[in-house]
């Protein structure tokens, strides 16, 4: 039998087989029906098909997935659904309209042109739809497809996904926008080629994306984590212990991973690249063929572990504690050690260069530390959950994987903000057994695990000690708050329907 990322997407004729029964389905009947009959309000013909892709919280391996890292997030039922339709091949003017069933987003209008560039410097909401759509063609293209002269597109979105949480509704986007616009060309890739081909055309949008927010959306399964192992790409399926839950909330503090990319994001993965060069050149590799080989912290790891077996031990922090300095680098200080100019390094980047324009300095020390010690705890999460351990010590034992982590990713990374920090505080002094910031950071959400039983007064509390505060303040209304927090299950990957 094929690993479920061998397979195609599916391709449903109702909604039983995504959203199940109960009010979940109701909800999800309307939203399709409301979806629909404002797609023909606006375009004056009802859609060909949709497209769905769910959003993710990571619970545990934070920015890894860049350095070639497993990691293990779980599909939430909050999701993007893009309905769309092909215009006639024989109109004049071909071009893309892209509406949304919320009025918070404008109508956005592109020419049907694959090759075009996307502005950054004009950030839109309709760009995410149109990664997809340039990723799309340009894969298509490399396998030798035909798909014909590009003509108009009609689509409109419904997401449920919140912005800015680090839930990853731009994936959800850019993953459910490149499916719709694979089926309406009657096309279905697998899994895996989806997940890698939707990874590279987040980077269309200027994020160095390292692909785990892609294939958790399109490989998740109902009723599971997934442990995302890459090069090559595959999802293990992970079973969660019964006894717990995994409450989100969000900080309300926005994270705009596409707009601060050269400070936040992309600097992180600037740092971790010049930190394993630095890294190889320290153990014996010389600097020009460290600077052609040496892209992540993972493609150095064999040298640290040797380094590290020469003191009795397999774990490659040891080489960054001996080898790296914990005071930042100046572009200087690792000009000196790679025998080249930074600018020369990353020539073939345009979004690291922007990273190198805006930087002072280079903490190598911290992300690497960071980068090791998140990885090993991903594999002693997924350890955990299938040891023999009692359920007690056994949310214990993930708890605590899960406080490190946070740690880790505040102290050593930092990706926190005091909106986040405050509310982990919250979360632990309410009986969470653990919680830490997921997604890229810098605002978005926490994920606490719960015992089952103690989730409702859990939600409760936080609500009066972290939101309300918020509420008084005008920053949500009281009645949105379920959007905010919320406990959630395993949920199912990206589908096509065909009504």
């Amino acid at each position: 039998m094929a690993r479920h990322e061998e397979l195609p997407i599916p391709v449903y004729s109702c909604l039983e087989p995504v959203y199940g029964g109960g009010s979940q389905l109701d909800e999800a009947q309307l939203r399709f029906q409301n979806l629909k009959s404002k797609f023909i309000q606006v375009f004056g013909q009802p859609p060909h098909l949709y497209a769905r892709s769910p959003g993710r919280v990571n619970l545990i391996g934070e920015h890894i997935d860049y350095e070639g890292y497993s990691v293990l997030p779980m599909a939430i039922r909050q999701d993007t659904i893009v309905a769309i339709r092909k215009r006639d091949p024989s109109e004049s003017e071909k071009r893309l309209l892209i509406a949304n069933v919320s009025d918070k987003y404008s109508l956005c209008t592109y020419t049907a042109d694959p090759d075009q560039d996307i502005d950054l410097k004009n950030h839109r909401w309709g760009h995410y739809f149109i990664c997809g759509y340039k990723g799309f063609h340009e894969y298509a293209k490399s396998k030798g497809l035909d798909v014909g002269i590009p003509v108009g597109l009609d689509v409109m979105i419904d997401g449920t996904v919140p912005t800015g949480s680090g839930l990853s509704s731009s994936a959800a986007l850019v993953c459910s926008s490149t499916i719709a616009i694979m089926a309406v060309h009657n096309l279905n890739f697998s899994k895996k080629e989806l997940a890698q081909l939707t990874c590279e055309c987040e980077r269309h949008i200027g994020t160095q994306s390292g692909g785990m927010d892609q294939a958790i959306a399109i490989m998740a399964q109902a009723g599971f984590a997934e442990l995302i192992d890459f090069n090559p790409i595959r999802a293990t399926d992970v079973q969660l212990p019964a006894g717990g839950s995994f409450v989100i909330a969000h900080s309300l503090a926005e994270s705009q991973k596409a707009v601060t990319a050269a400070t936040n994001y992309n600097n992180r993965v600037v740092e971790c690249r010049l930190a394993a060069i630095v890294l190889a050149i320290k153990l014996g590799m010389k600097p020009e063929e460290a600077i052609s080989k040496i892209k992540t912290l993972s493609d150095v790891e064999g040298l640290c572990i040797a380094f590290a077996g020469k003191c009795g031990s397999s774990d490659p922090v040891l080489a960054v504690k001996e080898l790296l300095r914990e005071e930042p680098y100046t572009s200087a200080d690792i000009e000196k050690i790679t025998e080249q100019k930074l600018p020369a390094i990353f020539a073939n980047s345009p979004s690291s260069l922007n990273v190198l324009k805006v930087a002072s300095h280079y903490k190598l020390f911290q992300r690497a530390l960071h980068v090791y010690s998140e990885a090993k705890r991903v594999y002693a999460f997924k350890d955990t959950v299938s040891s023999n351990l009692n359920e007690e010590d056994m949310l214990k034992k993930l708890g605590d994987l899960m406080n490190e982590s946070h740690y880790s990713c505040s102290i050593l990374y930092e990706c926190s903000c005091p909106e986040l920090e405050e509310l982990v505080k919250v979360c632990l002094n309410n009986g969470a057994v653990g919680a830490r910031l997921t997604g890229a950071g810098w605002g978005g959400c926490v994920v606490a695990l719960v015992k089952e039983s103690a989730v409702p007064q859990f939600i409760l509390n936080l609500k009066e000690q972290f939101y309300q505060s918020r509420i008084e303040k005008g920053l949500i209304e009281k009645n949105d708050l379920g959007l905010y927090v919320f406990a959630s299950k395993p949920s199912s990957g990206a589908a096509i329907f065909k009504f």
